[in-house]
């Protein structure tokens, strides 16, 4: 039996979480385990009582959903070609809450993301949840470093 049965990947800026998801996907071959993908939209406007909801910004918020999806679909789309099992998650709500929820409910074994400071558009669309996240963390982590050459090049968030 395999210590790792399902793997959680969290993806956040989705260009910059390829390094996060190769090691899910091979972490997932060698332990033959199903692999997860999650990815979660957090909607500061709706979701803070800021009161500032406007038709505009509700398209907007749509739109971007949809786009996470497509991003994410192309990110994985190759290994589930592959026969991979693949499950995608695409969340809506608070970061941490919405990834401790999916472990839960998945029964995730390990839970894979990058392990880097957040910026500031990070921190206003998912909050400052690497830390969080490990002090509540249910199940053990695999913190991913990034590459140095990306982020001085700037190609973590293309």
């Amino acid at each position: 039996m395999s210590e790792y049965q399902r793997i959680l990947v969290v993806v956040r800026m989705i260009q910059s979480c390829r390094k996060a998801i190769q090691y899910g996907v091979s972490l997932a071959r060698k332990y033959g385990s199903e692999l997860y993908v999650i990815h979660s939209v957090y909607n500061p406007i709706g979701l803070k009582g800021w009161g500032l909801g406007s038709r505009e910004l509700a398209l907007e918020y749509e739109k971007s959903l949809k786009d996470s999806r497509r991003k994410l679909l192309t990110l994985i789309e190759d290994e589930k070609t592959q026969g991979m099992f693949i499950k995608e998650l695409i969340r809506e709500g608070a970061p941490t809450e919405e990834i401790l929820k999916a472990i839960e409910e998945e029964k995730i074994d390990l839970l894979v993301m990058l392990a880097h400071e957040e910026g500031h558009v990070e921190h206003l669309f998912f909050g400052r949840s690497n830390d969080e996240l490990v002090r509540k963390m249910p199940c053990s982590i695999m913190l991913v470093k990034k590459e140095p050459e990306a982020i001085a090049e700037g190609k973590e968030d293309e």
